[in-house]
């Protein structure tokens, strides 16, 4: 899944690097994603993650490295993975007022209301503004790439799942710490949110806590080791 903020800034600094040794592929993990499961796939009615069309969501924050922004958008077109019709949601982050990563996101709500998560399109930049690389893309049922869940349904403490399983590429995870608390950010405050704790065994040290608030969605993140942050500033649209 997308970590805006802290993947963002360690791999402007240099320092992500997949962690590819001895590990083996988890084949144990082998979701079934049916289409008639997912006969309204791309109305998001799930509480924490509603991604609502024509809204454009900022967030801001401050690293070592210096000032990220991102810019969240749902786009009118869909795509279908897996014969699963999905929402596209483009992801643009900035450092220091520059691009650096351009992202399309591929969800789709199944009929429990679980949202999914079907893979990445990457594009990355360099400084001076050419095209890098489109490392960290990934699409569902291609080269064993396999699909996570980005939102649960009904999200419970003590609740883990696999976010995407694309083997030495793409293995975030997470699990639901909070339900029910109330978030205070710059942009306001909000009652009975969710708080969630992702990771991936590709990167031991790198580790995340986010923040959703119903309705809206995601409207902080941070690193509980360095205490960066960052969060919701602006909501467009």
């Amino acid at each position: 899944m997308k970590n805006y903020a802290f993947m963002l800034a360690l791999t402007v600094s240099g320092m992500v690097a997949c962690k590819k040794d001895a590990r083996q592929p988890d084949l144990s993990y082998n979701p079934e994603l049916l289409p008639e499961n997912f006969t309204n796939s791309t109305n998001l009615t799930n509480l924490y993650l509603p991604f609502a069309p024509g809204k454009k969501y900022i967030f801001e924050g401050q690293t070592d490295e210096g000032l990220e922004r991102i810019e969240v958008q749902r786009l009118t077109a869909t795509k279908t993975i897996m014969g699963i019709s999905c929402i596209i949601v483009n992801d643009m982050a900035f450092l220091n007022g520059k691009l650096i990563e351009d992202t399309d996101d591929w969800y789709a709500q199944d009929n429990d209301g679980n949202v999914w998560y079907l893979g990445e399109d990457v594009d990355n930049y360099n400084a001076d503004g050419s095209l890098k690389d489109h490392t960290g893309s990934w699409e569902a049922g291609v080269d064993g790439a396999k699909p996570g869940i980005v939102m649960l349904a009904d999200p419970k403490s003590g609740m883990a799942y696999r976010q995407e399983y694309y083997f030495n590429e793409a293995e975030d995870e997470a699990e639901v710490l909070e339900t029910g608390i109330k978030v205070m950010i710059p942009f306001g405050g909000y009652d009975n949110c969710l708080k969630t704790h992702e990771w991936t065994d590709l990167e031991p040290d790198v580790n995340e806590n986010k923040y959703y608030a119903p309705g809206i969605g995601l409207i902080k993140e941070e690193n509980p080791a360095s205490k960066e942050e960052i969060v919701l500033v602006e909501i467009q649209g």
